[in-house]
């Protein structure tokens, strides 16, 4: 069992490979066209990555994550979250990197037991970078306008956000 995911892989591929020549499908050509169709969607959503990446690295780099979430720390407290986690929770919906970083801080600076540590791990399994999901998704199809898109995201952020310190005080104190 512990090799199954060895084997996953190659065997879809494999199964792929097979009901692509049973259904006559020319399986070389249609890997070329994809290939073709996954790089121009590429090059179109760059645009958007590159200021995303560059917005979240000023971010880093100025200071103004730190002082946000000394800002929001109230907030945080009135909410029930710990205030350690507030970095995560604004970094969280722009970038997943940045988000595993904060993380490991997190879990350096308080443990990975901790409260806070619990909390963040529950926050950053349930949310998602909501940013760069709808620079990619809707940049690679060309949509402009995300209309309800963004305010109903991020509710689902701060409604997993709030949860997430519910949840851990449920399980776990």
């Amino acid at each position: 069992m512990d090799k199954l995911g060895v084997y996953a892989i190659p065997t879809v591929v494999f199964l792929i490979v097979v009901f692509g020549l049973m259904r006559g499908v020319p399986l070389f050509d249609t890997f070329v066209a994809g290939a073709k169709e996954g790089f121009s969607s590429s090059i179109s959503i760059l645009p958007s990555l590159v200021g995303l990446m560059m917005a979240v690295a000023m971010l880093n780099a100025s200071g103004a994550l730190d002082i946000l979430s000394s800002l929001l720390a109230p907030v945080a407290h009135f909410l029930g979250l710990p205030s350690e986690v507030m970095p995560l929770a604004l970094i969280k919906p722009v970038s997943g990197s940045g988000a595993t970083a904060v993380l490991a801080q997190i879990f350096k600076n308080n443990g990975t037991e901790s409260f806070a540590g619990r909390v963040a791990s529950v926050m950053s399994g349930s949310t998602e970078t909501t940013f760069y999901a709808i620079a990619v998704y809707f940049g690679a199809v060309g949509i402009k306008k995300t209309r309800h898109t963004i305010p109903a995201a991020v509710t689902a952020d701060l409604t997993a956000f709030i949860v997430s310190a519910l949840t851990v005080r449920l399980f776990f104190h």
